[in-house]
């Protein structure tokens, strides 16, 4: 939902009047509130994976008379089509997919290689023909609330006066994809030990996995905050924080959206197909022989992707981000060149 932004923007800075209404899960309207370029979210009461095609028919012929010029379809499902056809809107912009030839009717041709990243396929939809130039995908930028953020720092005992580093440990589909519990802590604990608080973000599911990494931090200055935060709270305080160092997750494009430095740990996966879309970024990637493999466990059994990142690269990145020219009192290492690289070069 973050990267679909670039997609807003650019149709935004092309008409500046244009009115762009989206039709979302309800989880993902509290992001949508927070772009000014969406004048309209739209609830589809559908669960994932859910055909529903009786709620898409309610829901779009709910909207037929909008009179809609142009609707895009991002997801590449037969069913994704379903809303903007029973709404009648006049060009359905998507990519072929499943059948769905007459639901579809500008289909694009799903170029892997022209569109190796999820920003550029999004951005590729919203020009006037499949074959023009890509331009630079805009960069999302979500609105922060200071108000909901004071509330929530007091509601979570949180200090906003002193430098704090998000941490989130969590990532969906396997342990594969997350960096381990314990090189969390560690990193925390030696953040927090260079005078830094430490916030860990997640979910309710994630609950558990806060409580290791904070075990293992084993300092008063880390919060388990994983469970404690709305959707809309964690958009504010990772806006709050000066560094975020994540998994390839998806707190990572938010960080990325408010303007956070972002320090994205990649295992499993490949930064060229999802980076952080920001200038302010390292990416830690071992681009190993078998990388990326995008498996939920690792195939091969020894997750070298993932235990050859060690905790000095990742605290040396960090400390560099929250003061430049600043090292960490202990004997941290350097960085190899072969695993970090800022975001403008990835």
């Amino acid at each position: 939902m973050v990267i679909a932004q670039s997609l807003y923007k650019l149709l935004r800075n092309r008409d500046p009047e244009l009115q762009i209404h989206v039709v979302a899960p309800a989880w993902s309207r509290p992001l949508l509130a927070r772009m000014p370029e969406v004048s309209r979210a739209m609830e589809l009461p559908v669960g994932h994976g859910e055909a529903g095609i009786g709620a898409r028919w309610k829901l779009g012929r709910s909207l037929r008379g909008e009179g809609y010029r142009r609707a895009i379809v991002l997801p590449r499902s037969l069913k994704a089509a379903l809303v903007p056809y029973f709404a009648a809107a006049r060009i359905r912009t998507g990519f072929r997919g499943e059948w769905r030839y007459g639901l579809v009717n500008d289909i694009r041709p799903y170029d892997l290689v022209r569109l190796d990243q999820t920003v550029k396929r999004y951005i590729s939809l919203g020009l006037c023909g499949g074959d023009d130039e890509l331009p630079p995908p805009p960069q999302p930028s979500l609105r922060t609330d200071p108000d909901n953020l004071r509330a929530t720092a007091r509601r979570l005992g949180l200090e906003l006066s002193a430098d704090a580093v998000a941490i989130v440990p969590g990532a969906e589909h396997g342990s594969a994809k997350r960096w381990p519990a314990s090189r969390f802590g560690e990193l925390a604990g030696r953040l927090a030990g260079e005078g830094t608080q430490v916030w860990i973000f997640g979910s309710s599911r994630e609950r558990e996995l806060g409580d290791a990494v904070s075990a293992a931090a084993n300092h008063p200055d880390v919060a388990n905050l994983c469970g404690k935060t709305s959707l809309t709270d964690a958009v504010d305080l990772l806006g709050a924080a000066r560094v975020a160092v994540a998994n390839d997750s998806g707190l990572m494009p938010i960080a990325a959206a408010v303007d956070t430095h972002v320090i994205g740990i990649y295992v499993p996966s490949s930064p060229l197909f999802t980076p952080p879309l920001t200038s302010r970024a390292n990416i830690i990637y071992k681009a190993l022989e078998c990388s990326p493999c995008f498996q939920s466990e690792c195939p091969l059994g020894h997750f070298r992707c993932t235990t050859e990142i060690s905790v000095d690269t990742i605290l040396g990145a960090a400390l560099t981000a929250l003061a430049p020219g600043r090292r960490p009192s202990l004997d941290a290492g350097k960085p190899s060149p072969e695993t970090v690289a800022d975001g403008r070069s990835a």
